[in-house]
């Protein structure tokens, strides 16, 4: 009975000893990286960088003279697809979510709902048709079409020797005017990590 007692005390402590996990909360705007990949830094990073480029474009100043009756004040801009075409998963969606927020937050742009939450928002519109009241349903026919889109590319390298690798990240992203689907616009960034163990 002792020495079953002392294997149990044992058994118990090795298993808690295995099973310690320290887990810390950090500011979301710290920097880390763990494996070197593709993280939530460079999304932010590079997603900074292109809204600059967009904004500082010969684009966004010749827009209003071409005399076409649809430019506005403020470009509505759909982020569209960035197909990843890199050597690892990349969660394009943050990277999405990246743009949008960074060309929202410059006040220079409109950014139209596109793909999956079009969808749902028209959904919600369908069935405010049905089951809300007519003074409060939203009508039908009231979005704001989009005067361009916005698509891209996340593309990498990867070379390795011994002990060292090295990724390059280069983003492509253009702009295309939705009526006359001319490329009016078209910048990269690109990021380059050495990692060492």
């Amino acid at each position: 009975m002792k020495v079953f007692l002392i294997a149990f005390v044992f058994v118990l402590l090795a298993v808690t000893a295995c099973g310690s996990r320290e887990v810390t909360r950090t500011d979301t705007d710290t920097v880390t990286d763990l494996s070197g990949y593709w993280n939530d830094t460079d999304a932010r990073i590079v997603a900074d960088s292109i809204v600059d480029q967009c904004l500082t474009g010969r684009w966004f100043d010749t827009r209003a003279v071409r005399g076409d009756s649809r430019v506005s004040d403020i470009p509505v801009i759909v982020v569209g697809g960035v197909r990843n075409q890199s050597t690892e998963h990349i969660n394009v969606d943050v990277f999405m979510s990246e743009i949008e927020r960074s060309l929202l937050n410059s006040g220079r742009f409109q950014i139209a709902a596109g793909g999956r939450e079009r969808d749902e928002v028209r959904g919600e519109r369908r069935d405010q048709s049905i089951f809300a009241s007519p003074a409060t349903a939203a009508e039908f026919g009231r979005e704001v079409g989009a005067d361009y889109v916005m698509t891209g590319t996340v593309n990498s390298i990867e070379d390795q020797e011994d002990d060292t690798r090295v990724i390059f990240y280069q983003v492509n992203i253009e702009l295309i005017d939705v009526e006359t689907a001319l490329k009016v616009w078209m910048g990269s960034a690109e990021i380059k990590k050495v990692i060492e163990w």
